[in-house]
């Protein structure tokens, strides 16, 4: 898939349908020519629905579509007959997908589960037709109620990725190549910063037929949390993940500096994200000789569960795997 179709974020202007109206039939028969009132009620509009499917992995398909409507309800006829409800629109979305009102943008849905619907706007009820207002007084009602009006608003919906564990790190820490080591994914990789524009998925198959998956974030700059760079526009998938797994080059200056940075960019953009479970890999191992590498492991490290690694030679992979099972297992 090509970077530029990965959509997380559209802005639709949704119409609900409106109700049809009730009834104001009156019972006329040969046998019966003064009958009593039967209006039947009007039907619902249409409502705009959420649906989860857990195969698609992106907005796309929705980038072009503007504005949707729902069906109106029809209106209710005699012998009490309620009118069809008005035809509902179904919008497929991935999982992980969220709805904000886009004026306030206040979170108002989220779609997590395969085949889970949600309704966003809600279609116009029916009116009431007039054999609901007959009474001992009034015993032919010549009013019934008129449809409830469909709903126009603008939504916003807005994807955050589904993974167990979310690679972070800096442009080029070897957070795709990884990916694409562990997993049959195929993230393009070059040695230049910014390779990754979108989030990239990959099932890792582990031991006794388990797996987990596995997400590649687009690399983290200092300032991201503050609109620099690619990082914040991706930073909200991160929020989704159980595990966060730290990547740091071997060749780094410092490698406790470059994990606080990356640290403190989630925290602020958001705090809970340094409860998550945190596990730190050293990456590009086999850049280094042996004698740099007893040194490196001589080094003061961050307080977090570490292990040294290369996607190249597949160092310490399995490891690293068990790490993060252990990990996921304490976090669920």
């Amino acid at each position: 898939m090509a970077s530029s179709n990965f959509v997380d974020y559209v802005k639709l202007n949704l119409r609900s349908g409106k109700g049809g109206a009730g009834s104001t039939h009156l019972l006329r028969t040969r046998g019966n020519a003064r009958g009593g009132p039967d209006g039947g009620d009007g039907g619902r509009g249409g409502h705009i629905i959420l649906k989860g499917n857990a195969q698609l992995w992106t907005l796309l398909h929705l980038k072009y579509t503007k504005h949707i409507k729902a069906g109106d309800g029809v209106g209710g006829s005699k012998s009490t007959s309620t009118g069809a409800y008005g035809k509902d629109v179904i919008i497929e979305v991935p999982l992980g997908t969220i709805v904000r009102d886009a004026e306030t943008m206040e979170q108002e849905a989220e779609v997590t589960g395969d085949g889970e619907t949600v309704i966003i706007v809600p279609g116009g009820r029916g009116g009431l037709g007039n054999d609901h207002f007959k009474t001992a007084t009034h015993q032919t009602p010549r009013f019934a109620q008129p449809g409830e009006p469909g709903i126009e608003t603008w939504k916003v919906l807005e994807l955050k990725i589904l993974a167990d564990v979310g690679l972070v790190g800096f442009p080029n820490a070897g957070k795709s190549t990884l990916l694409a080591t562990l997993s049959a994914a195929r993230p393009e990789i070059a040695d230049y910063p910014f390779t990754t524009l979108r989030p990239n998925l990959g099932i890792v198959a582990y031991r006794d037929d388990r797996s987990f998956i596995m997400a590649d974030i687009p690399g983290i700059i200092e300032g991201a949390s503050e609109g620099k760079g690619l990082g914040l526009r991706f930073l909200r998938h991160i929020e989704r993940n159980s595990v966060l797994l730290f990547m740091v080059p071997a060749i780094t200056k410092s490698i406790i500096k470059e994990y606080d940075i990356l640290l403190n960019e989630l925290k602020q953009f958001n705090p809970e994200l340094v409860d998550k479970q945190r596990l730190l890999a050293i990456t590009k191992c086999d850049l280094v000789d042996d004698d740099m590498m007893k040194k490196l492991k001589k080094r003061k490290m961050p307080d977090v569960p570490t292990v040294f690694i290369s996607s190249h030679t597949k160092l310490n992979l399995v490891q690293l795997k068990d790490m993060i099972m252990k990990a996921l297992s304490e976090s669920y």
